[in-house]
């Protein structure tokens, strides 16, 4: 344990000292990439008030996407429907997606316990 911890403290000083070295000339590199997105002036006030335009954007764009969302769902049920009529690559495609969702909440799964490998896998 003292190995790893003594390890881990190498690790943060190297890093440390890349930062210190590289850290400004980076951040001075992408501020100039992005200027055009900056807003001036950069005051609380701007910041709040983009807040408050992404948030009302955002809210904005839900009956879109919930349009967008009940096409996808009449589209499976008319798959569903004309299942006899599915082809081995469709059917193929579907599956794989299934098996992509519960790979993804089994990660997820495994990353809210911390990394732990239980209940599943064991």
């Amino acid at each position: 344990m003292a190995a790893r911890l003594k390890q881990l403290q190498s690790k943060a000083g190297q890093a440390t000292q890349f930062v210190s070295k590289y850290g400004t000339a980076y951040y001075k590199q992408v501020m100039e990439q992005n200027k055009q997105y900056i807003q001036e002036p950069p005051t609380v006030e701007k910041c709040n008030e983009l807040s408050k335009q992404l948030f009302y954007t955002r809210l904005a764009s839900i009956p879109g996407r919930s349009e967008s969302f009940w096409k996808e769902v009449d589209f499976v049920k008319h798959m569903w429907r004309n299942r006899h009529e599915l082809k081995v690559e469709d059917a193929g495609i579907a599956a794989l997606f299934g098996l992509e969702c519960f790979a993804w909440f089994c990660a997820g799964e495994i990353v809210g316990r911390g990394f732990t490998f239980t209940g599943y896998f064991v």
